[in-house]
């Protein structure tokens, strides 16, 4: 294996005297334009900034970015944070200029081609769903969860209603419990049966007259399908109970079954997940909200409405829980779905969640020897293997995942979901070649036998990388974010 690289900060770069752009001669005088300003808000002197070259930063940032690992890059098997592959086509439509270069604040006689892709774009993502309405605005998954919460909270007080409690099985996303609770709810738990899916037992004993929804991922975070859904869903509504899907695991059931068809009422989507928006890096994300009939009402404002040729933003809703952000929504988010969607076809979309399942069994096949598995029988998008074998000889999943990045793939998302001992969630997604997933499970299984014959190498790991492991706990208490010439003297 390769050597670690190590990159200088460009501070370190830094020579006097020289500079990356060439400008000419500025035409307004320096002292005219400090006369505009507040005296608090002028430099007393000039910051001190790095003086290089632009070949200095070209190839600084250039070898900076090789150092990344990233979906173009690397397989990335993040597990329940779907990093596939996102199409160039998808960049090139978001970079045309009609769209890349529209003022948020445009009137819409001239946003007639943005109005309608949104338009378009809500239908689209309704029909996936089986709902009636769907609202683009949410601006990531966590953000779509308050915002459905929050349309149910208003649909129950527009009943006379109020009802304090929502249930979350504790193999949701750990978003969920959050969501709620900004909303204004009490969170109540509800556990998993040996299979690993909601216990309909607990379940009923909490179904009471103050509970105002039941919010479940599905598939859910061990990587499988609830079996017995539409009993879940007829349960809730017989007791006047909203049935709210986390759409994070969309991935696994495009074209093969849809949230409304299984009786849910509300339910998100991540656009950053399932339809090949980027993702990663701190956003933008974007998380629309689909909605039945009874929901559609108390969709944040404003919607778009489309009348003959002609698209408009509707801000007559007296029963909207309101407007979410500044502007519509992440829009470059919205048009790459579009475009995603509208390049794949039904038979598409069908097609990548029939790969994606296909892919998680097969790596869940391969390593069931080595690793245990988490739940029983095949899994959905995801499988999620656990390292209680491994830890037997003192490695844990963290070793695991900073083992694999020597062979040159990201871990899988670790300690989640937070029932598996020793969690390894693993999701492939739809985009990877048979050789690939080769490689990584071949990774995998020197892991496990290292493990057991020599696990400090793996305690070692990585050492290939330009940082071997760091004291996380530390680096989050005490971040070190700032270089000072001082500090390096």
């Amino acid at each position: 294996m390769a050597g670690p690289t190590y990159e200088k900060l460009i501070f370190e770069l830094s020579s006097p005297g020289r500079i990356a752009y060439s400008l000419p001669e500025s035409d307004v005088p320096v002292q005219d334009v400090r006369a505009l300003l507040p005296g608090k808000c002028v430099r007393k002197e000039a910051p001190k900034l790095p003086e290089v070259s632009e070949l200095d930063v070209v190839r600084h940032y250039s070898r900076l970015s090789q150092l990344n690992y990233g979906v173009d890059t690397h397989f990335y098997p993040l597990g329940s944070c779907t990093m596939k592959y996102n199409p160039k086509l998808n960049e090139d439509m978001a970079r045309l200029a009609g769209f890349a270069r529209l003022h948020p604040l445009a009137p819409e006689a001239v946003s007639q081609g943005a109005l309608r892709l949104m338009h378009e774009l809500a239908a689209l993502l309704a029909e996936i769903a089986g709902m009636d309405a769907v609202s683009l605005q949410p601006a990531a998954g966590a953000q779509g969860e308050l915002t459905g919460v929050l349309m149910i909270r208003a649909f129950h007080r527009a009943n006379g209603e109020k009802r304090t409690k929502v249930l979350i099985p504790d193999s949701a996303h750990g978003t969920n419990p959050a969501s709620t609770t900004l909303a204004g709810y009490e969170c109540v738990q509800l556990k998993s049966d040996a299979n690993g899916e909601v216990d309909l037992g607990d379940l009923e004993r909490h179904l009471e007259t103050d509970v105002a929804a039941f919010m479940i991922t599905v598939p859910n975070t061990l990587g499988l399908f609830e079996t017995r859904i539409v009993e879940i869903t007829e349960m809730c509504h017989a007791k006047g109970v909203q049935v709210y899907m986390d759409g994070a695991n969309l991935n696994a059931i495009l074209g093969i079954t849809r949230p409304g068809d299984l009786g849910f009422d509300v339910c998100h989507f991540n656009l950053h997940k399932t339809f090949t928006t980027p993702h990663g890096g701190g956003g933008p994300g974007s998380g629309p909200v689909g909605v039945k009939a009874h929901l559609e009402p108390f969709l944040p404002t404003p919607v778009v409405r489309k009348g003959g040729d002609r698209c408009t933003l509707d801000w007559k809703r007296p029963k909207s829980i309101g407007k979410l952000q500044a502007f519509w929504g992440n829009f470059g988010m919205l048009v790459r779905a579009y475009t995603y969607i509208r390049t794949m076809g039904a038979d598409g979309l069908r097609a990548v969640s029939e790969n994606a399942v296909l892919n998680a069994n097969y790596i869940m096949k391969r390593l069931e020897r080595d690793y245990d598995v988490a739940a029983p029988g095949p899994c959905m998008h995801e499988c999620v293997l656990s390292g209680r074998r491994q830890k037997k000889h003192g490695v844990t999943a963290m070793d695991i995942a900073k083992r694999l990045l020597d062979f040159g793939f990201y871990a899988p998302s670790t300690y989640f979901p937070l029932i598996v001992e020793e969690a390894l969630m693993i999701e492939p997604t739809e985009t990877e070649s048979k050789e690939t997933l080769d490689q990584f499970c071949d990774a995998m299984i020197q892991i496990a036998r290292e493990a057991e014959t020599s696990p400090a190498v793996i305690h070692d790991a990585p050492v290939t990388t330009p940082v071997r492991r760091l004291d996380q706990t530390k680096a989050a208490r005490e971040p070190d974010l700032r270089w000072t010439p001082s500090a390096r003297e």
